[in-house]
């Protein structure tokens, strides 16, 4: 296991329960922790297990991946922390669909790995582009000119004995 940055973590951990409004006495009890422990934390004063980091990011509803690799216990996966955390955090889902995203997500960027950028397109080989915003395209056609008659215009008398 490498060695973990409880100073660098501390200051993360803080900044983390600053940005979601709640306190550090509340933040204990979420976590199961004792105040003066998570403070302690805070100031980079104790090192906390794997376990204690996981009730810590699940209070602050962030994800342990992010908490782990802040303390240097694992390394960051390119391009995947910011998209997570932001599932993690969103309120108005549940745990089982913040999973099924982080699947899906997941599956997505395994599927570009491979792929290769078509030149003078953002969009890898493979890969859907994405919808245009704006109407469908549409097929014109042309009409050839009908060689029907007019229509008879007949005239109407009125009880004035004009016509109309």
């Amino acid at each position: 296991m490498a060695s973990i940055d409880v100073r660098h973590l501390g200051d993360y951990i803080r900044a983390q329960r600053r940005d979601s409004n709640v306190s550090l006495r509340q933040l204990a009890t979420l976590a199961g922790v004792s105040n003066p422990y998570l403070s302690q934390i805070e100031r980079g004063l104790r090192k906390p297990s794997a376990e204690i980091l996981q009730q810590i990011a699940k209070a602050l509803r962030i994800s342990a991946e992010a908490l782990y690799v802040q303390a240097g216990i694992l390394e960051q996966r390119e391009g995947s922390g910011l998209v997570a955390d932001a599932i993690h955090a969103d309120e108005g889902l549940t745990e089982r669909q913040k999973q099924v995203l982080l699947e899906i997500y997941e599956s997505f960027r395994k599927e570009n790995v491979g792929a290769t950028p078509v030149p003078g397109s953002t969009t890898p080989a493979g890969a859907a582009e994405p919808l245009a915003a704006g109407p469908a395209p549409t097929t014109r056609t042309t009409r050839t000119p009908s060689r029907k008659a007019p229509a008879k215009r007949t005239a109407t008398t009125t009880a004035s004995g004009g016509t109309a």
